[in-house]
């Protein structure tokens, strides 16, 4: 026996003009806990896989900056095949079953105690054992992200769900702001001065010649976590249960989703195609480019963390600007504006080298100037950062608005599974791309210069997906 189809529902089409904006108290404190699930998970990705534990790997625990990204970039394409191939099959099962919180609690779980085990990557270390414990707790957390914005459509009126989407990214990158402040501030200090950013001891003792400090962003992403999750298990409604369906002859939903819908509603499925592609190249950018930047000029972990800092804030400006801009003029313009942005910031920041920038267009006077990005390459390379740090959260909570304005509400979750594996399939591709590229050009050129031509494979997948991208409706 067949499951019972829905009645048909609009794909990509706009919110009615009469959906009202207003929230209950009740729904309200829904909505912000949703919210918060953002703060609570964006220091992972910040201090861990960016900003602090990331350059740490490439720089000091292995052996070389170009051996240190090549590794670094398949731990991140592991991370991508895996979530690409688990995503649907998570959704399907959801939408089977209703309820999300059970296996969001459990991909907490992993997610927590793979984080924690990141402070026994002492320099000297095995590189395989950290990469793994990297991979469960980026697996963990991107299918988290995925489980919890299926409950996003049923929160707010589809005219608000691009304010919505982009306050709650802009939201999680205060996070980010905040845990590197910690960090950076309190935990890592310079194994010169034995000091901090803000020119204190380490707490706790922290040795900075092992650079305990970095190790600690680890068990600090795990500790944010959970002390600012819980909101969204307590106060955000669950998906209701679904009676049992009987499975004789029942096609799988995922491939039903793929092989129908997608074939009935083209316009939705160049869009996900779009998507999958510079979302590749925004993970690959996001996970990598902190690493690029200590291994291009040398940056310590205090250097790196100051740069996600400053991209963390261009972030959360540009996602609460992006959250009136899309509930004006709808996700499309968000969207292309910012993959605009981001071809052009990432074209500049791997043309620029120690004494020049824009491929050697404009050159810089050799320097002997000390302190915080003190030379006028680190400055340009800190414009081009400010630029993508602007860009990169609106196109992803754009692109979230605008699938959740497309799809029904009862089939969030294998649609998400779908969005995710758009973001996924070739997440794998990106990052292999660009450590390939870097080892090739590691055995004719000296490992800085190799680490640029790695890196210009992400420009690619942003031009691919802008020019893929089809007309999205505006918002109501």
């Amino acid at each position: 026996m067949t499951e019972p189809q829905p009645a048909p529902q609009p794909v990509l089409s706009s919110p009615s003009p009469s959906a009202s904006p207003s929230l209950s108290p009740l729904r309200r404190r829904a909505v912000w806990s949703w919210i918060g699930f953002d703060f609570a998970a964006q220091p992972f990705f910040t201090v861990v896989l960016t900003f602090v534990f990331g350059p740490y790997f490439v720089a000091h625990l292995a052996e070389d900056p170009a051996r240190g990204q090549s590794a670094w970039a398949l731990a991140a394409g592991a991370t991508g095949l895996l979530v690409a191939l688990a995503s649907p099959v998570l959704g399907q099962r959801t939408d089977r079953r209703g309820p999300v919180k059970p296996m969001l609690a459990t991909l907490a779980l992993v997610q927590v105690a793979s984080c924690a085990t990141l402070w026994f990557a002492a320099p000297g270390s095995p590189l395989l054992p950290v990469a793994v414990a990297v991979v469960l707790a980026g697996v963990a957390a991107e299918l988290s992200v995925v489980l919890n914005d299926t409950l996003l459509p049923s929160l707010v009126p589809r005219a608000s769900l691009g304010l919505v989407s982009n306050i709650a990214w802009g939201t999680g990158y205060v996070g980010g702001i905040l845990a590197l402040v910690v960090t950076l501030g309190l935990l890592a200090a310079e194994p010169a001065s034995g000091l901090t950013l803000l020119g204190l001891p380490p707490l706790f003792g922290l040795d900075a010649t092992s650079f305990e400090g970095a190790r600690a962003a680890g068990p600090l992403a795990a500790l944010w976590y959970l002390a600012f999750v819980w909101p969204m298990f307590l106060f955000v409604p669950d998906r209701a249960r679904r009676p049992p369906v009987a499975q004789t002859g029942e096609a799988p939903t995922f491939w039903r989703t793929l092989r129908g819908d997608l074939a009935q509603h083209p316009r939705l499925a160049r869009f996900i195609l779009a998507r999958m592609l510079y979302q590749d190249g925004i993970n690959a950018l996001l996970v990598l480019g902190g690493a690029f930047a200590a291994a291009s000029f040398g940056w310590s972990t205090t250097e790196s963390g100051v740069f996600g800092l400053l991209l963390a804030v261009a972030a959360t400006i540009g996602c609460l600007a992006a959250a009136f801009l899309d509930r004006r003029f709808g996700p499309r313009p968000v969207v292309v504006a910012g993959l605009v942005l981001l071809v052009l910031a990432t074209v500049g920041i791997v043309s620029t080298t120690p004494d020049s920038t824009l491929f050697g267009a404009l050159r810089f006077a050799p320097s002997e100037a000390a302190g915080l990005f003190a030379t006028p390459a680190e400055r340009a390379f800190l414009l081009y950062g400010v630029l993508i740090g602007i860009a990169f959260g609106p196109v992803q909570a754009s692109s979230r608005s605008a699938l959740a304005m497309a799809v029904p509400v009862a089939d969030a979750a294998r649609w998400f599974g779908l969005y995710s594996l758009a973001g996924r399939a070739t997440g794998f591709l990106a990052p292999l791309l660009v450590a390939g590229a870097t080892a090739f050009a590691a055995l004719w050129v000296e490992p800085a210069t190799a680490t640029r031509w790695g890196m210009s494979v992400i420009v690619l997948f942003f031009v691919l997906g802008l020019a893929l991208l089809p007309r999205l409706p505006r918002s109501a």
